[in-house]
């Protein structure tokens, strides 16, 4: 039976290479962005690799605007099995900089959007008792950094949010399972057109990751969203297992750190193009593709990600090495 995926931010980045990978399994996908060149971009991934695409221009941060396209999805292909929550906009810039109409313009987008999809896919997966949602999460939703307390808060809210929300599927006794893929620093078009009043080009923070890499740990979160969350990469196990334990540390290594890292040595200017109130990509724009501008340092795979997807096996091969030491310790003592 044909898989049905409705992916938000499906124009570029992170959405734009999970629709690919859908479409490589024959998948009927809907693309949810307001950038209809990007959109026309990821429709032609998704055709090519054998899958079939339906383009719905949409602002996520609208309820009635996604409430919409969840309608017209399931008219045009049926039931929806999948939901994948992406899309997101962000403010490069420290607190005090940012304006209150931007703030709530990122939390809008980047939280609110996660928030509505949520709703659209649960009235409708909820009466059928099956489906998969999936948030595409963030590091900096369980480890903050400076210049991004917009973004950081909304991921911060994401993780609240579906943590409740799971807690009453499982009240309930739901069939409809939900997760969480954290991602790592992701070589994605925002870094080129987020709103940023830094004085040099915006950077992810390294090491940075191809958006493939996301899209492979998006996909197996949604074949197997028994788990509460998947880490992707290996800056975001290192990342989150060192908040666990060092938090006040970090705080002081990425105030020291945070600025620098987050920029390139390119200056910009006040012209730089900016998506959060429009697309860059709109009417007769141009498709940025799912790649931003740092492909030569960006790493197409990450032995976490396969750690990750192999957790049985991973834990049995400690066991045994484990094991393997305590008995190569005794026959020491022996002798």
């Amino acid at each position: 039976m044909t898989q049905t995926v409705v992916i938000t931010g499906a124009s570029a980045g992170i959405g734009r290479a999970t629709a690919r990978l859908f479409g490589q399994r024959g998948a009927n996908v809907a693309l949810i962005a307001r950038g209809r060149a990007g959109l026309d971009g990821a429709v032609r991934d998704v055709t090519d690799a054998g899958g079939k695409a339906l383009a719905i221009p949409a602002d996520v941060a609208d309820h009635a605007a996604v409430e919409a396209a969840a309608g017209q999805a399931e008219e045009h292909f049926g039931p929806v099995d999948t939901w994948i929550n992406v899309a997101f906009t962000s403010v490069f810039a420290p607190f005090a900089e940012i304006r209150p109409e931007e703030f709530r313009r990122v939390t809008e987008v980047s939280y609110l959007g996660f928030v509505y999809g949520t709703m659209a896919a649960l009235a409708r997966m909820k009466p059928r008792d099956k489906g998969t949602i999936v948030q595409v999460g963030s590091a900096l939703g369980e480890r903050s950094i400076p210049l991004q307390s917009a973004y950081c808060g909304a991921k911060h809210a994401i993780n609240g949010f579906t943590e409740s929300v799971r807690c009453e599927l499982l009240h309930e006794g739901s069939n409809v399972r939900i997760t969480v893929a954290q991602m790592p620093a992701v070589n994605t078009p925002q870094f080129s057109w987020v709103l940023s009043r830094l004085p040099r080009h915006p950077q992810p923070v390294p090491p940075i990751y191809q958006p493939e890499l996301a899209a492979r740990g998006v996909l197996y979160a949604a074949d197997h969203p028994q788990r509460k969350q998947y880490w992707i990469g290996g800056s975001t196990a290192g990342t989150l297992l060192a908040q666990k334990v060092a938090a006040p540390l970090l705080d002081r290594y990425l105030a020291r750190t945070g600025y620098d890292s987050q920029q390139t040595g390119e200056q910009v200017g006040p012209d730089r193009p900016a998506n959060l109130w429009e697309p860059v990509d709109g009417p007769g724009g141009t498709d940025h593709g799912a790649h931003g501008v740092f492909d030569g340092r960006s790493h197409t795979r990450s032995p976490q990600l396969w750690a990750s997807h192999h957790a049985r096996l991973v834990s049995a091969l400690g066991a045994a090495a484990a094991a393997g030491g305590a008995l190569a310790a005794l026959r020491r003592r022996a002798r």
